[in-house]
């Protein structure tokens, strides 16, 4: 009974009753005792269908309930049909204006990245012969220099230098964001450029009253990699880690060999650390945590992302760990060179 119940085709139609009066089939008195006696047929453990129970009170044919449900299940299926239609246009239309916004982010991107790279070769002829000029000045190659004018010119050398740095950084950019960075693969000493990075931000460090620390494992191989972007990662790294950790704080690059092929590679500060919401946002480029017009750190939001770039550009990944207020570890791995015999 109860499988009957489930299987009928009335089922199927909804407001049946309704549908019926409609047709003229019959009235809304007919309808009412039906449901009475569907309800009493209900309290007596026997449930009924309301076109059974018409049928029963001799109110409707057999072949008529047949016919009435006929046609509504031939016009849900139109409704359906119709309703499906409509939806698939919906959906043909959206996803040809997200194919054309997606054409036009991409648009977009390809003129960022063009507009960085031109401006960038446009900023290095003057710069080279501000330098250059400079270089002539501070050697007293035009002439001798006061005390004053010697200083004057060595700030001018250090800005030149820092400038000099972030075109190269944008022009570095831009060949990321096109996909067009070119890795040199050769067997590295990777203990060396981490202590070349040390070495050159020692003088930073002892300013800010930061200790520069530096762990080595022994007998650490050569790893495969571009001798001059890995250089320049670890320049980032530990910059950062200076520029964030506060006096008596410190920055620790590690080098360790994991098994017989992978070198990793770490740098861990004890600095301000990141917010756990906030460790995306440090990988894009123009961004800073800090983006107030008074923030305290400099910079110009470039590093991280080229940093993560280019250590993906090995067949690698950046990790980083940090806890606000406790300092941040940035580690990845490199493979180790393969060994002539």
């Amino acid at each position: 009974m109860a499988d009957q119940y489930r299987l009928a085709p009335e089922m199927l139609v909804p407001r049946m009753g309704e549908y019926l009066i409609r047709k003229g089939l019959i009235t809304a008195e007919h309808l009412q005792k039906a449901l009475d006696h569907q309800q009493e047929s209900a309290a007596r453990g026997k449930p009924l269908l309301l076109g059974q129970a018409l049928i029963d009170l001799k109110f409707l044919k057999r072949a008529e309930l047949d016919q009435a449900i006929t046609e509504q299940i031939i016009q849900l299926r139109s409704a359906l049909q119709a309703a499906n239609r409509t939806l698939e246009h919906r959906v043909e239309e959206r996803t040809a204006e997200l194919q054309k916004a997606l054409e036009r982010v991409s648009e977009l991107s390809q003129l960022k990245s063009n507009f960085i790279a031109n401006i960038s070769h446009e900023l290095r002829t003057p710069l080279t012969h501000i330098k250059g000029y400079v270089e002539l000045l501070i050697t007293e190659s035009l002439g001798p220099l006061t005390e004053e004018q010697h200083h004057a010119l060595q700030v001018s050398q250090q800005s030149t230098g820092r400038l000099e740095s972030l075109i190269e950084d944008l022009l570095m950019i831009s060949l990321a964001s096109r996909g067009e960075m070119s890795i040199k693969h050769e067997n590295v000493d990777i203990r060396r450029l981490a202590n070349l990075a040390i070495k050159s931000h020692t003088a930073h460090a002892q300013e800010r009253g930061v200790s520069l620390q530096i762990k080595i494992d022994e007998n650490v191989p050569l790893v495969h990699a571009d001798s001059q972007k890995i250089a320049w990662v670890l320049h980032q790294l530990v910059d950062n880690g200076v520029k964030f950790t506060p006096a008596d704080g410190r920055v620790v690059v590690a080098v360790t060999g994991e098994g017989e092929n992978l070198v990793i590679v770490s740098v861990t500060d004890t600095g301000i650390g990141i917010p756990a919401n906030r460790l995306n946002d440090i990988f894009e480029a123009f961004h800073q945590l800090d983006g107030s017009a008074t923030r305290r750190y400099g910079g110009t939001g470039l590093g991280l992302s080229l940093v993560r770039q280019i250590i993906e550009a090995h067949g690698s990944m950046l990790e980083v760990q940090s806890v606000e207020g406790h300092g941040s570890t940035f580690k990845f791995p490199l493979l180790a060179a393969e060994t002539k015999q």
